[in-house]
């Protein structure tokens, strides 16, 4: 199955995060070994205990709801947050990659779906932090792009539109505010259930966790 996916996404140039979370270090050793580098965790402590257990060059990624009293955990290792949903923690990344000498990539998540439990912004809300003297005087963190999660229902219709106004998101920011920066180029979008179409609608990241690893 990952070959096979791996085809897929090689085909558009697009990444795979193995999310791994729940499971054990052997699952997500037999998927390393198989050469992929690239992992999703959503809760700190979990990640953190894991990646004292695994090997130094995975690629490690926070793909949950990050709370700001949790981020100097992973700060010394964590390759990218998909979860920022709030200039308050923006800003709390900095920090924390500030005092670990380091630059933390990370992207905007924004609410999508028509369900009520997604975390995210909305455009007007990102545009002020953007926009905001805080941001600007961030030195540690880098914005790659923006993250979405569609609503979770078979209307394959409604799941696309949501994809799409990621997309115009994306198109917009990078207008407005990036327009010279060749480092914001990441949409995060796309889980094993509605991966496909997100790739047809412009996805450069997915976030893979059952057609990996089976289910929980």
């Amino acid at each position: 199955m990952l070959e096979e996916i791996l085809k897929k996404l090689q085909a558009t140039g697009t990444k795979l995060i193995a999310v791994s979370k729940t499971k054990p270090v052997d699952a997500i050793l037999e998927l390393y070994n198989r050469g992929q580098r690239i992992f999703g965790e959503n809760r700190v402590q979990e990640l953190v205990r894991k990646q004292g257990e695994l090997p130094a060059d995975i690629e490690w990624h926070f793909i949950g709801h990050m709370q700001t009293n949790k981020v100097k955990y992973i700060a010394p290792f964590i390759a990218c947050i998909h979860s920022i949903d709030s200039l308050k923690l923006l800003k709390e990344v900095n920090k924390q990659a500030e005092k670990n000498g380091r630059t933390i990539d990370c992207l905007l998540q924004f609410h999508i779906a028509e369900e009520e439990t997604k975390f995210g912004l909305d455009l007007d809300e990102a545009g002020g932090l953007l926009s905001s003297d805080d941001f600007f005087k961030m030195k540690n963190v880098r914005i790659r792009g923006v993250m979405g999660m569609a609503t979770f229902t078979e209307d394959e219709g409604q799941v696309r539109r949501e994809f799409a106004f990621l997309k115009n998101i994306f198109d917009e920011l990078k207008n407005m505010y990036f327009p010279d920066d060749p480092g914001f180029s990441e949409i995060s979008m796309g889980m094993s259930g509605d991966y496909e179409i997100a790739l047809e609608e412009g996805s450069t990241m997915v976030r893979l966790g059952t057609l990996l690893f089976g289910q929980r």
